[in-house]
């Protein structure tokens, strides 16, 4: 365990595939889950939780589901806070990278 965290403290970049691949994965899985729900008349996904997984690394998955199974592509209002979520991830991502290379952390006190 002292291994890995030794890594990841000499390779700070690691974990932002990491964390988009696995988000990714987690919200293909949740619009599919949602897809097959909403074929079936059951219960579905709110998007709030969708949108908020998006926001967490998710939205590539997300932006696949929409292509390949043709879910949540159509709805205006929906796709609107989609980008949303994608500008304001990518937005974070800028500020983290911006922090770990600069070290110049908006919180950080001097």
């Amino acid at each position: 365990m002292n291994d890995i965290i030794s890594w990841s403290a000499a390779h700070p970049w690691a974990f932002i595939p990491t964390a988009y691949l696995v988000m990714s994965l987690v919200t293909f899985a949740a619009y599919a889950a949602d897809k097959r729900a909403a074929k079936r008349g059951a219960w579905r996904t709110p998007e709030s939780t969708l949108h908020t997984l998006e926001l967490l690394c998710g939205w590539p998955g997300a932006w696949l589901a929409q292509r390949l199974l043709r879910h949540k592509s159509v709805k205006t209002s929906f796709r609107v806070v989609f980008f949303l979520m994608v500008v304001l991830n990518l937005a974070a991502l800028a500020y983290v990278i911006y922090g770990m290379t600069s070290g110049d952390w908006f919180f950080s006190r001097r």
